[in-house]
């Protein structure tokens, strides 16, 4: 069977679905987080530590990653992922309590952190400069229909067959990923480093990425970044259907509209990064962020009660992680084309590391308000801008 062309259709939505398996794993069950509570006899936030157990392994898995495909080759790598991935996918959805799915979902986010981190690298393999920006934008703009999508196939799942079933979809999905990793997926390191992966060997491989100060800036920016899509993440299933009374299908249709300004956000940057650089069109993308946070929480402080005032600003925070996100990582992966397997990984442990330290402590905050959400979105997003703006020298060339 003929394997997939760097340049072809099949590599871009390959490398997309690869990277859309943290957001399947999350968004697909999202609709059913209340009733796997009511289910399993678990409070909201024991529950929600279904979602920050998974972006604890997530962050975890990615330590190790990207330093072995630098060694051994991305595809075997890849492979063991998606084995483990499928496997704990499997123990998701026959676990009989809380505790044993928690430790699964943790055992997923193991196996499925691989393949998004080695996308990533593979992009950073096949492609240069703004193009490496354009592809990760375009696998972004696929990637997004998963999100989009998987909320409604949740809650229909939810609806008619119950929640052990949305797991249960996971699993075929990866293991139709796995087969066509295996059959058609190429080899695309150039060069293998032939090191001796150990603890010490990481960590001495993060700490030469870290003497980069631009490198740091990027990596900040992407956490920051991600940290207040997640928040959004882990805590709008117990709001818009705990506070607002949303169905499982008027939820997932809501977060439609959420993943369409993140697609959107996707398209803009294919033709930034062309006419106005990468650089740029992360600090168009930061200064989205910035605005779609501070117009919830000025919302929620003026009294507003529509679920509308949290959807369309995050809808505006989407379409600014949708230019921030693969311009940024882009940037920070293009000093390292021999290191791309430990450069995507020690972003991706941030990424997600904040984002679980976040959702972690969101749960603990929600309950009958609104407010705590808006004010995480808002300090992520000013953040993010204000990041973006002191660190201009060190972006400039600056190491």
């Amino acid at each position: 069977m003929k394997a997939l062309r760097p340049n072809s259709t099949g590599m871009t939505v390959v490398l997309s679905l690869l990277t859309s398996l943290g957001p399947l794993s999350t968004d697909l069950y999202l609709p059913s987080l209340p009733a796997i509570a009511v289910a399993l006899e678990s409070s909201v936030s024991k529950t929600q530590l279904t979602l920050s157990a998974f972006l604890a392994g997530f962050a975890i898995g990615q330590i190790v990653y990207g330093s072995l495909s630098d060694a051994y080759g991305r595809k075997p790598v890849l492979a063991v992922g998606l084995v483990i991935f499928c496997l704990a996918t499997l123990g998701c959805s026959l676990a009989p309590n809380i505790e044993s799915l928690i430790g699964f979902r943790f055992l997923q986010a193991v196996g499925g952190c691989g393949p998004v981190v080695l996308a990533r690298a593979m992009v950073r393999d096949l492609y240069e400069g703004h193009r490496a920006a354009q592809q990760l934008a375009r696998m972004g703009i696929i990637m997004g229909i998963v999100p989009a999508v998987a909320p409604v196939a949740g809650g229909v799942l939810q609806t008619f067959f119950g929640w052990r079933t949305g797991f249960l979809a996971a699993l075929a999905f990866g293991m139709v990923l796995l087969a066509v990793v295996m059959l058609r997926m190429p080899e695309t390191i150039r060069r293998r480093t032939g090191e001796v992966v150990s603890p010490v060997s990481v960590i001495r491989g993060f700490g030469h990425l870290l003497r980069n100060r631009s490198y740091r800036a990027y990596v900040g920016m992407v956490t920051l970044t991600y940290s207040g899509l997640f928040a959004w993440i882990s805590g709008c299933s117990f709001i818009l259907q705990g506070l607002y009374g949303f169905s499982e299908m008027q939820f997932a249709f809501s977060f439609v509209v959420v993943v369409a300004g993140f697609v959107l956000g996707g398209l803009l940057t294919q033709r930034l990064v062309r006419t106005i650089g990468p650089e740029r069109t992360v600090g168009i993308g930061v200064a989205f962020l910035a605005a779609g946070g501070g117009i919830m929480l000025l919302l929620q402080l003026v009294g507003a009660t529509s679920p509308f005032a949290l959807i369309v600003p995050m809808a505006c925070y989407t379409c600014g992680v949708g230019m921030a996100l693969p311009a940024s990582m882009a940037l920070a992966m293009a000093p390292f084309p021999d290191r791309a397997g430990a450069a995507s990984s020690f972003l991706g442990l941030c990424q997600m590391g904040g984002a679980a330290i976040v959702g972690a402590l969101l749960g603990r905050l929600l309950g009958a308000s609104v407010l705590p959400m808006a004010v995480v979105v808002a300090a992520t997003g000013g953040l993010a801008l204000l990041l973006f703006w002191t660190t201009a020298a060190h972006r400039r060339g600056v190491a």
